[in-house]
């Protein structure tokens, strides 16, 4: 009897990664996307902040003006949507089903406050429960988290400072995820977030 591949045939994932601005989730999201391409796809999510630097429209954001955001938030087209940094964030329940229901892998990259009400959701709908799987990435230290942020280039010092609040709040919330990964060298992260990755897709009988 031959053995069956079964590796990449078991349920399809939505990997909920979260952490303060500054802690790397995005960069590790982009390496995964590019690792196992084909197999994992990045939910893209709309916002209604302008495109900073290379971005673009339908790559990186759905950028969309706030109207637009605000109909979409009435006609209930989105899973989550929350007040973030003074500008507002959505997820497309379209985005998030589509694939799904095509069997891809998704990460979906959300503050703390989203991940919150996509736990809420995923109670109430079996889909999104079966497939929900959620890291936390911690930040090594106050210091570095400030040092990332600084070298990043994109905020004034009184954004810096304010975003630095703000994570020592999301840093409190670490233990509601299915996993936490404290952050060292950027490669060692990407081998963690990876094993986490592979494990899963090996489960036999997922979480409840």
């Amino acid at each position: 009897m031959s053995i069956p591949d079964i590796q990449f045939k078991s349920r399809p994932l939505l990997i909920l990664v979260s952490g303060p601005a500054g802690s790397g989730k995005t960069t590790l999201c982009e390496r995964m996307t590019a690792a196992f391409a084909g197999r994992i796809r990045r939910v893209i999510t709309c916002t209604t902040r302008a495109p900073r630097g290379t971005e673009v429209d339908g790559v990186d954001y759905h950028f969309l003006d706030h109207p637009t955001f605000d109909a979409r938030v009435a006609a209930g087209d989105f899973i989550e949507h929350a007040l973030v940094h003074q500008n507002r964030y959505g997820t497309l329940k379209t985005d998030v089903y589509a694939h799904l229901e095509k069997g891809f892998d998704l990460l979906l990259n959300l503050d703390v406050q989203g991940a919150e009400t996509v736990r809420a959701v995923t109670q109430g709908d079996p889909v999104l429960r079966r497939a929900l799987v959620s890291v936390f990435i911690m930040p090594p230290s106050h210091d570095e988290l400030r040092r990332r942020l600084a070298e990043r280039g994109t905020d004034a010092p009184a954004e810096v400072d304010r975003r630095l609040r703000t994570a020592e709040i999301e840093m409190g919330h670490w233990n509601r995820y299915d996993y936490c990964l404290a952050s060292k060298l950027r490669e060692e992260d990407f081998e963690r977030i990876k094993a986490v990755y592979l494990a899963e897709k090996m489960r036999v009988t997922p979480f409840s």
